[in-house]
C-alpha cells in the first residue's frame, strides 16, 4: 500500500478500502453468488486522470498495484468493482459459485442475451 500509494500519478487517482463487515458474515459462501463471505476488505484502485496523454501511465500505476497486492488478496473481486477483466477473474471472483451460476445461466438464459458487465458464461 505505501510503496504504489505513495506514487500516485495524478491528482485524480486514488485507492478505496472498504471493510466488509456486519450480516454479510452471517450468510453461507454458497448461498448467494457472492462467495468471498470471509473477506474482510475490499480494495478499489482507481486510475483517473482528465489528459488522454497519461493514459498509459495511469494504467501501468493501476496493474502494478494490482501485482503488488495479489499474494495478500483472496484472488477474486466483488464485481460491481470489476472493469473488463477477463474470464479466469470473473471465474476467481465467483469461487465455487460459478459452477453452479453457470448451469443456472444455461437453464435461463441458453443465448447469453444477458452478457454485458461481468459475463457469467451459460453452461
Amino acid at each position: 500500500m505505501i510503496k504504489h500509494g505513495s506514487n500516485i500519478p495524478s491528482i485524480h487517482s486514488t485507492t478505496h478500502l472498504y471493510p466488509i463487515d456486519g450480516a454479510v458474515h452471517d450468510v453461507k459462501p454458497g448461498d448467494t453468488a457472492w462467495a468471498k463471505r470471509d473477506a474482510r476488505w475490499c480494495q478499489v484502485i482507481v486510475g483517473v486522470d482528465p489528459d488522454p496523454e497519461n493514459a498509459d501511465k495511469i494504467t501501468k500505476w493501476c496493474k502494478d498495484y494490482y501485482d503488488g497486492l495479489i499474494p495478500y488478496s483472496d484472488g477474486g473481486a466483488y464485481v460491481n468493482f470489476m472493469m473488463e477483466e477477463g474470464e479466469t477473474r470473473i471465474k476467481a471472483s465467483y469461487g465455487k459459485n460459478y459452477k453452479r451460476l453457470s448451469e443456472t445461466k444455461g437453464k435461463y438464459d441458453p443465448d447469453n442475451f444477458f452478457h454485458m458487465n461481468q459475463n457469467i458464461k451459460p453452461k
